[in-house]
């Protein structure tokens, strides 16, 4: 690849229609082939990755992704099988794999799909395609930006990278009860990771943005000096206390607690009966003037979709209203195990949000006389059953609304469900980057095991 060369990540409507076109053809196919109903997606990605390091390029990959998945129901009982071969010799061999694994699967009465009438109607523009047109050498250009203002400082001794990111996607989905469209999305980032060093000795961080709209990110300078500030707040890092003390979850962790909340109410924990919020529609699970809402027709949303993963239509809802768990998360195979009317959330929630306090972080910290702000957890200590928690952990100490200096390797644990509840405080700071957006979460004391 030559240093003027396209590096678009581009899908057209040709390519849509393609899709389209394959996924008709398979539903047709799946009927000759003996099938009783039938399912299809297809989907294709491209995009383009620049990586930097030590202020040279490492690599300029492109990439193409074509997948093609179907599901074909023999009365009761389903097969399923996948392909990234678009030939139609073989997609008749995936249909005639599919339908001879549903021989020998067992019957399901819960398994079926969406009736017509239930299926969307219509599949609004949510403004999700924005393709971010740069040469080979302007993405190299931005990403070497990003790192020199990363390693702008001598306590930098060293840089995992910078890298600059896009790509393009499509998804369409048929049934053979009438459902067939597709959309086509998009999503760039800008990344940087460095690591600092002082006497006590070395500490890494990164930054990153991402979203749909690559001239909305923040620019290649910002996201070095974000990856830098961190790594150098981290020098001289201590061991804490063991005790009991407030902590602030920074956005980036407290979207982590909100999704073990939203994986504890959805249908395939609760069907299994491994929530610990079995049976908790009606009841408290957030504190009394809280909401988790969800709005997957958010324009440019990243995770925005004009229906779910059965072709039901997706829908603005609140799953907690004033504290109160209102519903669950149910795409359709999980209601009809519950016995209630699916959510459109077959394959997840899309675009969550949880209602902020109006307080800033500072607030935040101003509210109690001394915590710990939590910056990163690690471990995979979370059971989702008993709602036990308990992660390794680092972050800063802080008194009187004020940072006092870094923190590292002690572990905080508590319940999910009391911790949720506990939750004194939603910060501004609101971080909307991923799939659940919210600030800094204050939570009333929880354990803390260091020295």
């Amino acid at each position: 690849m030559s240093d003027s060369s396209p590096t678009t990540a581009e899908l057209d409507n040709t390519q849509l229609q393609q899709a389209k076109d394959t996924a008709a053809w398979l539903i047709e196919e799946a009927k000759r082939q003996g099938a009783d109903a039938a399912e299809v997606g297809v989907s294709l990605s491209q995009g383009y990755s620049v990586n930097v390091r030590q202020g040279e390029v490492e690599t300029v990959e492109f990439h193409r992704d074509r997948g093609m998945s179907v599901t074909v129901y023999k009365g009761q009982r389903k097969g399923h099988a996948s392909s990234s071969d678009d030939n139609r010799d073989s997609l008749r061999a995936t249909l005639a794999a599919a339908t001879a694994i549903a021989g020998y699967t067992e019957e399901d009465r819960y398994a079926g799909l969406a009736p017509a009438a239930d299926l969307a109607r219509e599949v609004t523009d949510l403004d999700l395609y924005h393709p971010w047109a740069m040469d080979t050498q302007s993405a190299i250009e931005q990403a070497l930006r990003c790192e020199t203002v990363a390693r702008d400082d001598a306590r930098i001794v060293n840089s995992e990278g910078a890298s600059v990111n896009s790509g393009a996607s499509l998804r369409v989905y048929a049934t053979s009860e009438g459902f067939l469209h597709g959309y086509r999305g998009t999503h760039h980032s800008r990344v940087c990771s460095v690591v600092a060093e002082d006497e006590a000795g070395m500490q890494r961080d990164y930054w990153y943005d991402g979203g749909r709209v690559g001239d909305r990110l923040a620019s290649a300078e910002a996201v070095g000096e974000q990856a830098r500030e961190r790594a150098l707040a981290r020098l001289g890092a201590e061991v804490p206390e063991t005790g009991e003390l407030p902590v602030i979850f920074a956005p980036e962790v407290a979207s982590g607690l909100l999704g073990h909340l939203v994986s504890a109410i959805s249908g395939g924990a609760l069907y299994r009966r491994s929530s610990f919020l079995q049976d908790c529609l009606g009841k408290a699970v957030l504190p009394a003037g809280f909401q988790l809402t969800e709005n997957p027709h958010l324009a440019a949303g990243n995770a925005s979709a004009p229906f779910d993963g059965d072709g039901l239509p997706t829908r603005a809802q609140a799953f907690v209203e004033d504290g109160v768990l209102k519903q669950y998360a149910l795409g359709l195979y999980a209601s009809r195990r519950l016995d209630m009317a699916p959510t459109g959330n077959g394959g997840g929630v899309r675009n969550v949000r949880i209602t902020d306090t109006g307080d800033s972080l500072a607030e935040l910290m101003a509210k109690v006389p001394k915590g710990i702000l939590i910056t990163e957890v690690m471990g995979q200590g979370i059971n989702l059953v008993t709602g036990d928690y308990s992660r390794g952990a680092s972050g800063f100490w802080f008194e009187n609304g004020v940072i006092q200096g870094a923190l590292q390797e002690f572990t905080i644990a508590g319940h999910l469900g009391e911790m949720l509840l506990g939750i004194q405080g939603s910060g501004t700071d609101v971080d909307y980057r991923g799939n659940i957006a919210c600030g800094s979460l204050l939570l009333s004391p929880i354990k803390i095991a260091g020295r």
